[in-house]
């Protein structure tokens, strides 16, 4: 298996970058797009566990509203594993009040769709986290 093509790299690259700008930007329809339509796509948030793409969704509109925390990202890490899967993982740090947390995606290029996020987990860092490299 190759691992880290570096045009597959790239492709994973711009839907991590196109999901950013979509958060941030609180475009609810982008981020439906991007998770996989199906009842085993998962997310784990904050503070829900969500389980299957209409629950993804129901959050996804139920707080659009609100938005999203602003945050910056801190490292972005991303490894395929030949050209239809990626691990991505990123840390960030929320504007508002320094709390740095850390989000872990599973893509997948699936016939007909092309990438979308079969899981997805989002947890927040006690104070005084430390990064280390």
């Amino acid at each position: 298996m190759d691992v880290d093509v570096p045009d597959t790299l790239a492709e994973a690259h711009a839907v991590l970058d196109r999901y950013e700008a979509a958060l941030m930007a609180n475009d609810v329809a982008i981020l439906d797009e991007l998770f996989w339509d199906d009842p085993r796509t998962v997310r784990f948030g904050v503070g829900e566990i969500l389980l299957g793409a209409d629950a993804i969704r129901r959050f996804r509109h139920s707080r659009a509203a609100a938005g999203y925390p602003q945050r910056e990202r801190l490292e972005t890490l991303i490894t395929t594993f030949g050209r239809d899967l990626a691990v991505t993982n990123i840390v960030f740090r929320r504007l508002a009040n320094g709390t740095i947390g850390r989000e872990t995606k599973i893509l997948a290029r699936l016939p007909g769709l092309g990438w979308r996020i079969v899981s997805a987990h989002v947890s927040l860092t006690s104070p005084g986290t430390v990064i280390d490299r």
